[in-house]
């Protein structure tokens, strides 16, 4: 196991990548501590390889990503909300609307595409709140999680939104428009 440990601290991308390959089906605790660490690697394949082996695993591992919810690193909190949604993890969905307010905006926007993705309707509040969040990101992120759960939106809410000129976020507001309508959140 040390020689596992050495390899992810200190081995290049790609030894890296190799071992979290070799762990996407391990029930070792301390493994999978290691895995979810290198959600923060500063290599997008490693942390791509980390996401891939914590989403391929299917022994009982959500008490311990859940907890992942809360650490320092936006980038381990951001992704493990991802993870878990990708799990299909419904039992995380009120640890991951708290992350809604977040001070990262990346960790923002990926608790509400992990609501979205879950379909997580009582999420509803949480959702609402981002729709006007200060960075465009999150905001398009709410609606595309408004739509996943079939939201409707006010049409004062529509206009609210839809003064910042964007071609995804005016793609997303015709989206609403077209199956919303003037109700709902």
């Amino acid at each position: 196991m040390e020689d596992i440990f050495k390899k992810l601290d200190h081995g290049t991308s790609q030894e890296k990548i190799d071992v979290l390959k070799s762990l996407a089906f391990t029930s070792d605790l301390e493994k999978i501590k290691k895995t979810i660490s290198k959600l923060d690697d500063e290599d997008i394949q490693v942390r791509g390889e980390a996401f891939s082996s914590l989403i391929l695993n299917k022994n009982k591992i959500s008490d311990l990503l859940i907890k992942s919810l809360n650490v320092k690193s936006k980038y381990i909190r951001g992704y493990t909300a991802l993870v878990l949604a990708n799990r299909n993890d419904v039992d995380a969905i009120s640890e991951i609307a708290k992350m809604v307010n977040d001070q990262s905006s990346m960790v923002r926007s990926c608790a509400l595409g992990a609501l979205g993705h879950l379909r997580a309707r009582e999420a509803k509040n949480a959702i609402e709140n981002c729709l006007t969040d200060r960075n465009l990101e999150v905001r398009k992120s709410a609606l595309q999680a408004a739509i996943y759960i079939g939201y409707k939106i006010s049409e004062n809410k529509i206009k609210e939104i839809s003064k910042e000129s964007d071609p995804e976020l005016e793609r997303l507001l015709a989206n609403i428009k077209k199956n919303g309508g003037p109700e709902g959140i």
